[in-house]
């Protein structure tokens, strides 16, 4: 009896194994390092445009995940994040989100604020979850073109996995497409801009303040115009940069022509770095180093 037994459950953990693995191939289709690189200051523009994830970002106490002290490390806790989220172990997503959550407890509003938040409600997470699944909806449609129902709906499926990363219960996430673009809807009347968080973003995230004079001056124009390329027009117009139409236009020919490159790159070329960045957060943990 225990040799009948043991050769289904060994089957069972052998094809467990297997999903995970194909699970894992197909999430790579979408994981384009360059779309994070060029969309990232895109889409912290748009996390931050709901007040209470705004202000919990500028108020924050922990200067050492603070974007505006330590780019470089935020940089890596976010890209990390990202990579864990998509093609991590379950493991990795369990050890990052414990990460995750030991930064998150001390952001927080204070009593008596006059905005409310806690970095810990699902509710905010899911927005911050739901910006970075359309930020890689839209590098997608801008780089290749516009794709097909089938595609676009596993898109979704996997996106999912940005909010149960943190502390997005699997049914808080809209249940297809149809549901999403409802949910997005009703949050854009939700969404304002206070003159500190405005401060904040267009100092140190679309003119690259946070990386020294340096930096700046070599990188800042570019990024302003990747970041702005990326917003939707109600962002824009809330964080009050020019966009006109002849940008536009400049805009999509260059992301067309980087989405042509993207195509015939080796697939470790168009996933860098974040496979890079799965292997650094396990060798950290092996060490006993903080993962955020």
């Amino acid at each position: 009896m225990g040799t009948s037994m043991a050769a289904p459950l060994h089957h069972s953990r052998e094809s467990d194994s297997d999903n995970e693995i194909h699970a894992a191939a197909r999430r790579r289709r979408y994981m384009i390092g360059l779309g994070a690189l060029l969309g990232g200051p895109a889409n912290v523009v748009m996390q931050l445009s709901l007040p209470a994830v705004g202000r919990g970002v500028v108020e924050s106490p922990v200067a050492s995940g603070r974007f505006d002290m330590r780019p470089g490390k935020r940089g890596r806790t976010t890209l990390t994040y990202l990579a864990v989220a998509m093609i991590g172990s379950e493991q990795d997503r369990v050890a990052y989100r414990d990460a995750i959550d030991s930064v998150h407890r001390y952001v927080r509003s204070e009593p008596g604020s006059a905005l409310r938040y806690n970095a810990f409600d699902p509710k905010l997470q899911l927005w911050v979850a739901a910006c970075i699944y359309r930020g890689v909806a839209d590098y997608m449609e801008l780089f290749f073109g516009p794709i097909d129902e089938a595609t676009a709906d596993d898109l979704y499926r996997q996106g999912s996995r940005f909010g149960t990363t943190l502390q997005v219960r699997p049914e808080l996430w809209p249940v297809d497409r149809a549901a999403f673009a409802e949910y997005w809807d009703s949050m854009l009347p939700q969404l304002s801009l206070d003159p500190e968080v405005k401060r904040y973003l267009l100092d140190q995230v679309v003119n690259l303040g946070a990386f020294g004079r340096g930096p700046q001056f070599a990188f800042a124009g570019l990024n302003r115009f990747f970041t702005i390329g990326f917003l939707p027009q109600s962002f824009r117009d809330d964080l009050g940069v020019h966009w006109s139409p002849r940008r536009q236009r400049t805009f999509e020919t260059v992301m067309r022509v980087l989405g042509c490159a993207l195509r015939v790159m080796p697939e470790r070329w168009r996933l860098y770095p974040f496979e890079n960045y799965v292997r650094d957060m396990r060798e950290r943990q092996l060490a006993g180093k903080t993962l955020v």
